[in-house]
């Protein structure tokens, strides 16, 4: 056991999760052994805490404090307590909103429980398919002054809506920060998370790691996305998935096997055990 590193994260879609939606039994016992050693493991990613329950579940780490949102939230979904949130600003919101539907832009609504739509599209059937997720319908006319909104979702699936997403980030740039990722299990559509400025997994980790009283170079940390590239920036050890592409594997300390072939374990057994 390598009792330098105290934390290890670890990003979910194409670190974790493959097209299959598996996560491989190598990856699980790699988990759990090193958690059995005394490392704490947090997952980083930019899905929302509902769409992580199973993930989570099937690791056992429900008590634990995970980054979910981008960045944005830092909580227990066991215990509900909060350490960091960066929810959007609700005059900013008002704004983008307004701007949606001028421009015929679907936008999509999170807050730390809910998942909020105007209409059925392709987004909203993929997020009840992929994820399990359940939107609330309906007009978002003073939904900034109800609700704490922590993420907006924009969704490309051809170049015309990417020039239209493309159209939303530059009349809003500088009042929100906007983060590109891909899932493999669609390959070839853009899930663009639209956060409050300075939003990033690294500034999310600094957060957690403040409240555990881990230092940063205590931390392993894996993944995959342009989105994990602060992260892996921040702590002690960077490790990359094989599958990543050429700039965020610029940033590792190591490059791991890709997702289909337990790359995560691997990594684990390398460097943790």
């Amino acid at each position: 056991m390598n009792l330098r590193y105290r934390l290890l994260v670890v990003d979910i879609d194409g670190t974790l999760q493959g097209r299959s939606r598996a996560i491989s039994a190598e990856d699980i016992a790699a988990l759990a052994e090193v958690r059995d050693f005394g490392v704490q493991v947090a997952l980083s990613t930019g899905r929302v805490v509902q769409a992580c329950s199973e993930v989570l579940s099937k690791l056992s780490l429900n008590k634990g404090y995970h980054i979910f949102f981008d960045g944005a939230l830092v909580v227990s979904p066991e215990w509900g307590h909060e350490v960091y949130a960066e929810p959007l600003d609700p005059v900013v919101l008002e704004e983008a909103i307004e701007f949606a539907h001028l421009e015929d832009i679907p936008l999509e609504l999170y807050s730390a429980t809910h998942y909020f739509a105007e209409q059925e599209n392709w987004s909203t059937q993929a997020h009840r398919q992929y994820f399990g997720l359940e939107p609330t319908m309906g007009a978002f006319d003073g939904l900034w002054e109800r609700e704490r909104i922590i993420k907006g979702g924009l969704v490309a699936l051809s170049h015309d809506e990417a020039d239209k997403v493309m159209t939303f980030c530059k009349q809003f740039d500088g009042s929100l920060h906007f983060s590109w990722a891909r899932t493999p299990a669609y390959p070839g559509v853009g899930f663009i998370n639209v956060l409050a400025p300075g939003v990033s997994k690294g500034r999310a980790l600094e957060a957690l790691t403040s409240h555990l009283g881990i230092p940063l170079d205590e931390v392993v940390a894996i993944g995959d996305g342009a989105n994990d590239i602060p992260l892996l920036s921040t702590v002690g050890l960077a490790i990359v998935m094989g599958n990543a592409t050429d700039d965020v594997k610029a940033v590792a300390d190591y490059v791991t096997s890709d997702v289909d072939h337990n790359g995560v374990a691997a990594a684990i057994k390398k460097f943790l055990l």
